[in-house]
């Protein structure tokens, strides 16, 4: 029998204490994760207190994102189960539809964006973060603290599965973040990372992914990119940045296309066609710091960034 969310009975497990955490000071953001633990699926959510200014950020030919267009948002749910995780994000927007006592005016719909990953490479069974994950995710959400590693969106994640018909194996991953303060401005990046490309670290080696179990070494698709066939698809990396910085809209999309061009650096390839990346980028508008450029605070971020992929790729 297959194992699906329809079949069987599946407890959720909401914060789990078993993951390493990232401590941080962002109050603003509330994060929280909700795991169907036995099925190895999950889902994280990143509420705001108040509504924020959001743009995104979609590369590769193979993406499953919902409201990605919306100008703000409350919330923001990143999900496994590929296309049908989808429903773990409305649920996060109906659960706000519940503490807006189901309202109906136009200034109280949910805007709940969010995003998905194939997640089924290294698990065994049909099951899905659905509507009573997302919601529950969303009411687990705290305050200045992100579980990292095989935990919410990034359970089943994986990466460098790219050469897998030279006889190089994919490697599990999970989810990961960083965090910087520069005077009042605060930067929080957060990555499930899921990519068809390997891991690579600041010193320019492979890390995770592209793995030869015969001889334990990793190596770089460009050292066997000759007759590696036909190439598997399912991945996805996740990204949210969120700062207080107030900016414009402009300046806001073009940090988010300065720092998800940078992930290219830790994650080779990249925004393939088997890829289905996507950049939130997400600000509160609450400070005002004229000495630091968009661009300044977008190199910061994608120093971060990679922080991010590196703790989502060694925390599992």
């Amino acid at each position: 029998m297959t194992i699906t969310n329809d079949l069987v009975e599946l407890s959720i497990e909401a914060n789990r204490s078993d993951r390493g955490h990232l401590k941080f000071d962002f109050p603003e953001l509330k994060i929280g994760t909700a795991d169907y633990t036995s099925a190895q699926t999950g889902c994280t959510v990143f509420s705001f207190e108040q509504r924020a200014m959001m743009v995104s950020d979609c590369r590769g030919g193979a993406i499953g994102a919902i409201g990605t267009h919306y100008p703000e948002v409350d919330a923001i749910c990143f999900a496994g189960g590929s296309a049908y995780g989808q429903e773990a994000i409305l649920g996060v927007g109906a659960e706000i539809h519940k503490r807006a006592n189901y309202s109906t005016d136009w200034q109280d719909i949910a805007l709940a964006a969010g995003a998905i990953i194939y997640d089924y490479r290294f698990r065994e069974n049909a099951v899905y973060p659905d509507k009573a994950l997302g919601r529950a995710a969303l009411n687990a959400a705290k305050p200045n603290l992100f579980a990292q590693g095989n935990v919410g969106a990034g359970f089943s994640a994986s990466a460098g599965k790219c050469l897998t018909e030279a006889g190089y194996e994919g490697e599990r991953t999970g989810q990961g973040a960083a965090f910087r303060q520069v005077g009042q401005t605060k930067i929080f990046i957060a990555t499930v990372l899921n990519p068809f490309g390997a891991i690579v670290n600041k010193q320019g080696k492979v890390v995770r992914g592209n793995f030869a179990p015969t001889t334990g070494e990793r190596v770089h698709l460009h050292e066997h990119a000759n007759g590696t066939g036909p190439a598997g698809k399912g991945n996805t990396t996740l990204t949210l940045m969120v700062t207080n910085q107030r900016m414009p809209r402009q300046a806001l999309s073009q940090v988010a296309k300065q720092v998800h061009s940078s992930m290219a650096r830790g994650i080779q390839p990249f925004h393939t066609e088997f890829d289905g990346d996507v950049f939130f980028a997400v600000s509160t508008q609450q400070v005002s710091d004229p000495n630091l450029a968009p661009f300044a605070l977008g190199a910061i971020a994608s120093e971060l960034a990679w922080d991010a992929i590196l703790a989502a790729a060694n925390a599992n």
